[in-house]
């Protein structure tokens, strides 16, 4: 293979973790080429949470000060019971968190990174951003792997060393791979659905969630059969809300049409001030929340899946993008260190990000576990919040958000 080649690879996605790849190869001095299925890049969801293990890698890549501009760094996550409005935890977040772990954690709309994303994108010369591409069909050969794409101008192909698989949970290229090896497979459906809407913070429903809730904080309401998630976005002049419950399947897309009843339901014998915000926030958006898992995220050929085309998981971490972003980052640093022959890197950088990815799916359980817990269970639950001091409850997060790529020793 000709040395360019070996510097050339191809993402299939132009989402949170294909746009953070392709900054992250092209930062080491690769050619990138990015094949997105979308005639323009759209936006799935409305706002997320960015903890500092992610910010942190932004930083590096030159997308956070743009980010900064538009996201909002809250001061704490408060957890209160959603019956009674009682603080049960806050968890210090703002300067302090910053000087804890390093990098801040931001709230953001999620158009807001991908626009910060896609402008540092543009200013490298080394990528290039194909929109209205649907990847068909992978060619896998000897010294390089062939991806054909489909475009309203007809075939086209992009070729390199190595393929990331970035397109999400509905991901294109885990189905092609699919077709070649039985350990890669689809998606299936949580059980779970999330209710989102985003609400002008000078409405009606904005003054309700100030009411009830706080504007430089997340704020986590706590439920046995639901919990939701507020948050200010866009400088502030917006509220992100997502609410969380059990429901039947109702699409195999992001969104899809739910019965607003499912929601109502949940949220008996919660207190009226919450359910007032959540009559005056509607028509809500429902989200079937679908999770994927992997026998494989790579192949030695020089593929490998990354984000939530090898991992989707349920928010109850809100780690979905900083996962997305970790993957992206490691990945891209692994395959720069073994120039000799990067596929190489592909299992090194399997094996060392599962046994991370398992911990934030345990963490995720818990937390939803700890979030819908009834009876006596919850009343142990404020019990034990109560008695642990905001200083050991940031420090149980240690592992999660004081996360940095690391060197592989030898390498």
């Amino acid at each position: 293979m000709d040395k360019a080649r070996s510097r050339q690879v191809v993402i299939a996605g132009a989402g949170i973790a294909g746009l953070t790849a392709a900054l992250a190869f092209a930062e080491r001095g690769y050619a990138v080429t990015v094949l997105e299925q979308a005639e323009q890049l759209e936006v799935v969801g409305a706002g997320l949470q960015l903890s500092p293990n992610a910010t942190r890698i932004l930083r590096r890549l030159g997308v956070l000060d743009r980010l900064a501009v538009s996201a909002i760094r809250p001061e704490a996550v408060v957890l209160k019971d959603a019956a009674t409005l009682r603080e049960l935890a806050r968890v210090p977040l703002g300067q302090a968190g910053e000087d804890r772990w390093g990098a801040p954690y931001l709230v953001a709309h999620r158009a807001d990174l991908q626009d910060a994303l896609t402008a540092r994108v543009a200013e490298h010369p080394e990528i290039k951003l194909v929109t209205g591409a649907r990847v068909t069909e992978i060619t896998v050969a000897p010294q390089d792997i062939a991806v054909t794409a489909e475009t309203d101008g007809g075939k086209i192909e992009a070729a390199g060393h190595l393929l990331v698989g970035a397109d999400g949970v509905w991901s294109t290229v885990r189905r092609l791979l699919a077709g070649m090896d039985s350990a890669f497979g689809k998606n299936r459906f949580s059980g779970e659905l999330a209710w989102r809407a985003t609400v002008a913070a000078e409405s009606a429903a904005g003054q309700a969630f100030a009411a009830i809730g706080a504007a430089d904080c997340t704020t986590a309401f706590l439920h046995s059969g639901f919990h939701m998630v507020a948050y200010p976005v866009s400088k502030g002049s917006a509220v992100n809300l997502a609410a969380f419950t059990k429901g039947e399947r109702i699409a195999d897309s992001w969104s899809g049409h739910a019965d607003p009843a499912i929601l109502s339901s949940a949220m008996r014998s919660t207190s009226p001030s919450l359910a007032r915000l959540v009559a005056l926030a509607g028509p809500w958006t429902a989200f079937p929340i679908h999770t994927v898992e992997q026998r494989r995220w790579t192949m030695p050929q020089g593929i490998a899946l990354i984000g939530d085309a090898a991992h989707a998981m349920t928010p109850f971490a809100a780690q979905g993008a900083a996962m997305g972003i970790e993957d992206a980052a490691m990945l891209a640093g692994l395959v720069a260190d073994s120039p000799a022959d990067p596929r190489q890197s592909l299992s090194t950088w399997e094996n060392l990000r599962r046994p991370r990815i398992e911990k934030v799916l345990r963490r995720g359980a818990l937390n939803r576990l700890a979030w819908h817990a009834r009876g006596p269970v919850a009343i142990a639950r404020n019990l034990v919040l109560a008695m642990r001091p905001a200083e050991k409850l940031a420090a149980d997060l240690d592992w999660l958000y004081g996360w940095e790529e690391r060197k592989v020793v030898g390498r």
